[in-house]
């Protein structure tokens, strides 16, 4: 089979095209509530950290749909934490994903960590004894009214939705794809909504062209953008791009995440070390929001984001 065979199978079949799309077609799709954009604010990690981002973006005017959150693991909030945590979450009318546990620099095994042929293995649960305590600690977000996750392994998010369509894990709760899974094209949007995926962050590097073709590409799912990423994966910022990201991708959330690096920014030891550190980054993340729909504002698309919520997976504590 030739190549020009292959592209010639791909046009017939399926829904998306061999090349980039840059043409950047308009997106037709929406949110609930037709907004074309929504803000998701990542890596708030306790109650007070996540009041901080609520008193400063009631203070902006800034509307914030979805927070990432306990990055480093709902395993490190003791219950009471957790459910006030939720509380938090739920007067502030926020959408709440969590990572229910450290699986990420902090397990057990080190393949992941070892240099730069590690990093292959992917951020993938690591054998069955994880995947219990992964189960168990969703269990437990849920018992104390978390109502959506983040997920990075896509096994486990087929094992999830199968859950959610039994009726073991609430209907109403939603699951996110890390960018850590690694997805960066149509294909991998199709087969992650086709496994229960309610959104998915792809790849955080993606050109506009790459961008569009997924979205044009058959993919329904809202699109999780890094707007402002952290220094160890690239630290850039693409503001200036707002308006033309949420034409050719809504549904998209704009992520906000700042910072050093991940492995810094969320482990165990940050709260101790400064109790300030994160309630004053997530203030600063909540400024960026800001300045991101202000270049929406003054863009010549005619974009909407509006404070429609009725879809959202807000904590039930």
């Amino acid at each position: 089979m030739s190549f020009e065979e292959m592209k010639a199978y791909i046009d017939d079949h399926t829904t998306y095209s061999p090349n980039p799309r840059y043409d950047l077609p308009t997106s037709e799709k929406t949110f609930p509530g037709g907004a074309h954009a929504r803000i998701e604010i990542s890596g708030i990690e306790s109650a007070s950290n996540l009041r901080a981002m609520v008193d400063e973006a009631e203070t902006r005017g800034v509307t914030i749909h979805r927070v990432i959150s306990l990055v480093k693991g709902a395993t490190l909030l003791d219950d009471e934490e957790l459910r006030r945590f939720a509380a938090v979450g739920a007067d502030a009318e926020v959408e709440l994903l969590v990572n229910p546990a450290q699986n990420r620099k902090w397990d057990t095994g080190r393949q992941y960590t070892s240099g730069e042929e590690g990093i292959v293995s992917g951020m993938r649960i690591r054998g069955h004894d994880m995947m219990s305590s992964y189960l168990q600690e969703i269990d437990r977000c849920i018992q104390a009214g978390i109502r959506g996750f983040l997920v990075t392994d896509e096994g486990i998010l087929a094992l999830l939705e199968a859950m959610r369509s039994e009726g073991i894990i609430p209907e109403e709760v939603k699951f996110k794809v890390s960018v850590f899974a690694g997805h960066g094209t149509a294909p991998g949007g199709i087969l992650l909504q086709s496994l229960g995926a309610d959104s998915f962050n792809p790849l955080a590097d993606l050109t506009l062209p790459q961008i569009a073709s997924i979205r044009s590409g058959g993919v329904d799912i809202p699109l999780d953008i890094y707007m402002s990423l952290v220094e160890s994966m690239g630290g850039f910022q693409r503001f200036h791009e707002a308006a033309d990201i949420a034409r050719i991708a809504a549904p998209v959330y704009f992520k906000i995440e700042p910072g050093p690096s991940e492995g810094e920014l969320y482990n165990t030891w940050i709260d101790a070390r400064s109790p300030e550190y994160l309630d004053n980054l997530a203030r600063t993340r909540v400024k960026i929001a800001q300045i991101i729909t202000e270049w929406i504002e003054r863009s010549e698309h005619d974009i909407e984001m509006n404070e429609y919520k009725d879809d959202l997976a807000i904590p039930k504590p």
